[in-house]
């Protein structure tokens, strides 16, 4: 084990040599009060004079365990205020939130966690944002998705820096750290930290990775968790390199379409298998299929239709909306999409909701008045407008050519279509997309997507316009790890 001084060196060192952290930098620290998280922030502030960050720390209270939560929250704000950095925290009602969403409880804490990571963050003018994964996170995660089954790129395992599309990059510092190191860290500085004891109780898979498997395979290798992050980081490399192997063929060899992508199956077959398997899912990525469509047998079952012995003309459907169909030697995957149907649908004060059927959608819409705080973001199927700034009728509709949105930092106008293609909106939703535009014409939201930057709510608003899509297929791709 390491001891503090040479910790601290070490992570310099990683940083330095992965260039996570910029000097200057503004750095937002999620610090659960678990001593993982608390000794990120004291290493990181060890270093912050040297280095010139300006630190928050931020912390998130998930309502889950209402008297612990408390406790971990105090200190966290009496560690921030001892270091003098700034400190920033939330209370959410989760169990609430996961009763109305269905949501997975792991999967809801950690959307709702990451929305406010990137507020305070958007707030305090910070492009980084520390997380406290370590090298048994890392380990766990490994051996989960082994006793899953995965392919090479789940064997990279949590991602030591990932670039959002807010331009606000999350970064992992402490990957091969082991937990052992951050309690010794802690315990030898005399910080105090919290035990969360949800993690002693084997409920949740993590849990029950962490507790009951990684010691019992551990008897046959006793630096289990040092080999599985020892393959997370090769596999990073390699997998890399494939993914832009695969890149450069699907760039040299590969015509995308409007609805679809092409290629010569007598190219194909000369492929490395390896490289077959990785152009399907990377085009069936771009056809929007999401990940848990994408498994091994459904992009093998396209391999294999792709070079088997045939006539040269046929269709197969293969599921996921999606059709394999060849004409002599060119092959395509494409989206069996009917054409959109142009809709728009008239909105006045005293409607409450509306169906759009031409969407598979509805709204609502609801009008009350502004209860303090109020905190912008919470959720991109949902937007409150300044109710007085806002002209009815209100006119819900799908988009037009040349249709232009005002954003909030941006001076003018963006193209709606530009907005939808740097969202990675499947070109098969893009015609389906509710637009919320006012009695002038203004639009206000890529419902989904955007808001504009009309009708703000601000200290001065008396009363809210509510606006909430309910949208299934557009769900997953508005609302974006370990």
């Amino acid at each position: 084990m390491e001891k503090p001084l040479e910790l601290t060196a070490r992570v310099e060192r990683d940083i330095e040599q992965g260039q996570w952290l910029q000097p200057g930098d503004g750095i937002v620290v999620a610090v659960s009060g678990g001593p993982d998280s608390v000794a990120l922030l004291h290493l990181l502030f060890a270093l912050s004079e040297k280095w010139s960050w300006r630190l928050t720390a931020a912390h998130v209270n998930h309502g889950f365990r209402p008297e612990e939560s408390a406790l971990e929250a105090e200190l966290v704000r009496r560690t921030a205020e001892k270091l003098g950095v700034a400190y920033e925290a939330v209370t959410l009602d989760l169990p609430d939130y996961i009763r109305r969403t269905g949501m997975n409880g792991q999967a809801a804490a950690r959307e709702k966690r990451y929305e406010f990571l990137h507020r305070v963050a958007l707030h305090r003018g910070a492009s980084r944002v520390a997380l406290a994964h370590h090298a048994d996170d890392q380990a766990e995660t490994v051996l989960m998705r082994i006793l899953r089954g995965t392919g090479p790129s789940g064997l990279r395992g949590i991602p030591v820096h990932r670039m959002e599309k807010n331009g606000v990059e999350l970064i992992r510092p402490l990957l091969r750290i082991t937990k052992v190191d951050l309690v010794r860290y802690c315990e030898e500085r005399k910080l105090a930290y919290a035990t969360d004891s949800s993690n002693l109780k084997a409920d949740y898979y993590r849990n029950q990775i962490r507790l009951e498997a990684l010691p019992y395979l551990s008897q046959y290798n006793e630096r289990l968790p040092s080999a599985l992050t020892r393959l997370a980081e090769m596999m990073e490399a390699e997998d890399d390199y494939m993914e832009a192997e695969t890149g450069r063929l699907y760039e040299r060899n590969v015509t995308a379409g409007s609805d679809g992508h092409s290629w010569s199956a007598r190219w194909f077959a000369g492929v490395h298998v390896a490289l077959q398997r990785r152009l399907i899912k990377l085009i069936l990525n771009y056809l929007a299929c999401g990940e848990d469509a994408l498994d091994f047998l459904k992009i093998e079952q396209i391999r294999l239709a792709v070079l088997r012995e045939r006539p040269s003309n046929f269709q197969m459907d293969i599921g996921l909306g999606i059709r394999l169909t060849r004409e002599y030697d060119r092959t395509a995957l494409h989206s069996m999409v009917l054409p959109p149907v142009p809709f728009a649908h008239e909105v006045p004060p005293e409607l409450e909701r509306l169906d759009i059927p031409e969407s598979g959608a509805s709204m609502t819409f609801r009008t009350e008045e502004l209860r303090q705080p109020y905190e912008a973001g919470d959720d991109r199927l949902e937007i409150w407008l300044d109710a007085a700034a806002v002209p009815f009728p209100l006119t819900i509709r799908s988009r037009r050519p040349g249709d232009r949105m005002r954003l909030f930092g941006l001076n003018g106008s963006k193209k709606v279509k530009d907005m939808f293609i740097d969202a990675k909106l499947p070109p098969g939703l893009r015609d389906r997309v509710p637009l919320v535009a006012d009695a002038e014409g203004r639009i206000l939201w890529a419902a989904g997507i955007r808001r504009s930057s009309v009708a703000p709510v601000t200290e001065s608003t008396r009363s809210v316009l509510r606006l909430r899509l309910f949208m299934p297929d557009l769900s997953r791709f508005a609302c974006q790890d370990t």
